[in-house]
């Protein structure tokens, strides 16, 4: 795989973990309630959660390709609703205001909250439709086991760089307010992207 290709892997990967879903809203009441520790255990549960999702993908694809070939299309087209799907939902619900912040809690241990962000991301759907179908149109077949490795890499530190960094700002009040104010414009640019990013992944 050429770098640009990578590049592309991981980019996509950063827009769909940064759709709203669950490990978001835990992340921001993790960081608001227990303080920036926890929720960047926590971020580093959901790396580790994601690349797990991202093995089990690529372990498998190769071996069903060779078998059914037409299941790369399929699944390739799967992949491009599902990222115009995200985007869909980000328009949607962009006007909607921010989660509720649980009350104070007394924070939670560094294995807790990462035992908490493997195992939410791996009950979590959302994941497992993006590295099952959307990976598919992204990673050829013919990637060897140094692009895996890099690309599995890719996940574990763009998934929790992404956490880290969302636990960061809402362990502040004043960024959590100002994300507030700006959420409406903000998810729709975002959802705007992935939306274009899925359209492309669907008919290339």
């Amino acid at each position: 795989m050429t770098l640009s290709a990578i590049v592309g892997v991981a980019l996509v990967h950063l827009l769909a973990a940064m759709s709203p879903g669950p490990s978001f809203v835990l992340s921001i009441r993790t960081a608001a309630t227990e303080g920036f520790r926890p929720a960047a255990c926590l971020a580093l549960g959901f790396g580790f959660g994601a690349m797990l999702w991202a093995f089990g993908a690529l372990a498998g694809l190769a071996l069903l390709f060779e078998i059914v070939p037409p299941l790369f299309v399929a699944l390739k087209v799967a992949g491009g609703i599902f990222l115009v799907y995200l985007a869909y939902s980000m328009w949607r619900h962009a006007p909607d205001p921010m989660p509720v912040i649980a009350p104070d809690a007394p924070p939670r241990g560094a294995a807790a909250a990462i035992r908490l962000g493997l195992a939410s991301m791996l009950a979590n759907p959302k994941p497992a439709v993006f590295f099952g179908a959307v990976f598919v149109g992204l990673v050829p077949p013919s990637a060897d086991m140094g692009d895996r490795t890099i690309i599995l890499l890719n996940i574990l530190w763009v998934e929790t760089a992404w956490y880290l960094v969302v636990a960061r700002l809402f362990s502040l009040e004043r960024a959590r307010r100002a994300y507030g104010r700006a959420k409406t414009v903000l998810d729709r640019v975002f959802g705007s992207i992935l939306g274009a990013l899925g359209v492309k992944v669907a008919v290339t």
